[in-house]
């Protein structure tokens, strides 16, 4: 497996288990991460991020985070020349936040992560 890939699979694996610092090894210097109902996140505010989604997994779930904390599915993931394009659906169980992500990455790490959330309509 080549270290791109690596880097994508420790990152998810940190969203998967809650854990900040795991996904943040492999996050590079100019990462960004657009939530459309937040603000751009970087490396430095990543921590903060995650614990938000917590707070609002916890709200949502009875005081109980889920276990894993975020599901990853359908990945469709592209490397070319070394350049990492992964597209994903993504849910925190029970919490009704779900939505997709498109990642970009390379062999230094993970440098983007835009988001949509899914909802019904009004």
């Amino acid at each position: 497996m080549n270290s791109t890939l690596e880097h994508f699979n420790t990152y998810i694996d940190g969203w998967a288990q809650g854990n900040a610092a795991k996904a943040m090894s492999v996050l590079t210097e100019d990462y960004t991460y657009d939530d459309p109902d937040s603000e751009i996140h970087t490396k430095y505010t990543f921590i903060d991020l995650m614990n938000g989604f917590k707070d609002a997994a916890l709200d949502a779930c009875g005081g109980q985070l889920p276990n894993p904390f975020v599901v990853v599915s359908e990945k469709m993931i592209e490397i070319d020349d070394g350049r990492l394009r992964a597209w994903c659906l993504w849910e925190i169980p029970g919490s009704g936040l779900r939505g997709s992500a498109l990642i970009k990455g390379d062999v230094v790490g993970i440098r983007s992560e835009v988001i949509a959330y899914y909802t019904k309509l009004p």
